[in-house]
């Protein structure tokens, strides 16, 4: 069923697992084996933006899920947002960075990635309701 706190916490599992999609990306990298890297990191952005077009989607056409946050829940969703929304675009240059072999730019976008990726983990599991 389509309420608030089922979407929020489909999308804490969505967060969970696609982190674990990272790791293994991270992994990858780590053993020089680059390609399966970028694949998994190909994956890692299509089911991430899938998953905020999706929320996004529900938003738009009416489906109220924010309708029994607090205050407070509405500040936490804010600072999550304030993660995820310059995640995406960092997220998909990292893709062309990646795809085009600018290993220097890909590399220093994959440090914003990470913080950015961390502050979304975290507010999204810890902070907002379930």
């Amino acid at each position: 069923m389509l309420t608030g706190p089922n979407i929020i916490f489909a999308l804490k599992i969505a967060v969970s697992l696609v982190t674990l999609l990272l790791i293994a990306s991270l992994t990858a990298l780590a053993r020089g084996h680059y390609r399966l890297h970028g694949r998994l990191n190909i994956a890692f952005t299509v089911i991430t933006l899938m998953a905020v077009l999706g929320f996004e989607l529900l938003l738009r056409f009416g489906v109220e899920v924010t309708s029994h946050f607090t205050d407070a829940d509405r500040i936490a969703l804010w600072v999550h947002l304030g993660f995820v929304i310059p995640l995406v675009p960092v997220m998909l240059i990292m893709v062309g960075t990646g795809i085009r072999h600018r290993r220097k730019l890909h590399v220093g976008l994959g440090c914003v990635f990470l913080i950015l990726w961390a502050g979304t983990l975290v507010t999204g599991l810890f902070y907002l309701p379930h």
